[in-house]
């Protein structure tokens, strides 16, 4: 029950995050709007009235409005002087080179701890089969 709980508050938490309920607030407004319309014309008129701009009500325009307020295409900074925006880079990488610490060192037998020559010889195509 706890987890369930549990889910059911975070998806709360992010549809208000994401601004999903003024979707819900939007399709409610047009469901009422498009039911008040059609009692007194087409639905066709109905519908074009409901997504009409001139058609706009109350909870329209409230979500009209509230969408504005929040939407990323806003100044970056406030009145106040606080940034708006999201800081996308804190610590950018540098741009380094790799570094060689010393000779490599080979595991296995004594012998085997010589670094590889640049000319070695390819590795024979196909490889050989085992032995069986």
């Amino acid at each position: 029950m706890r987890h369930k709980l549990s889910l059911i508050l975070t998806l709360c938490a992010w549809l208000l995050a994401t601004g999903s309920h003024w979707d819900l607030v939007q399709t409610f407004a047009w469901g009422r709007m498009v039911a008040t319309y059609s009692q007194s014309m087409s639905l066709t008129k109905a519908v074009q009235k409901t997504f009409s701009v001139e058609g706009m009500c109350g909870p329209c325009e409230t979500v009209f409005t509230a969408k504005q307020k929040q939407s990323p295409d806003t100044d970056a900074v406030g009145a106040a002087g606080k940034s708006l925006g999201k800081i996308l880079l804190v610590f950018a990488p540098e741009a380094t080179a790799p570094l060689l610490l010393g000779p490599v060192i080979f595991s296995g037998s004594p012998s085997d701890q010589t670094a590889p020559s640049p000319t070695r010889a390819a590795p024979p195509v196909p490889p050989p089969r085992a032995l069986a």
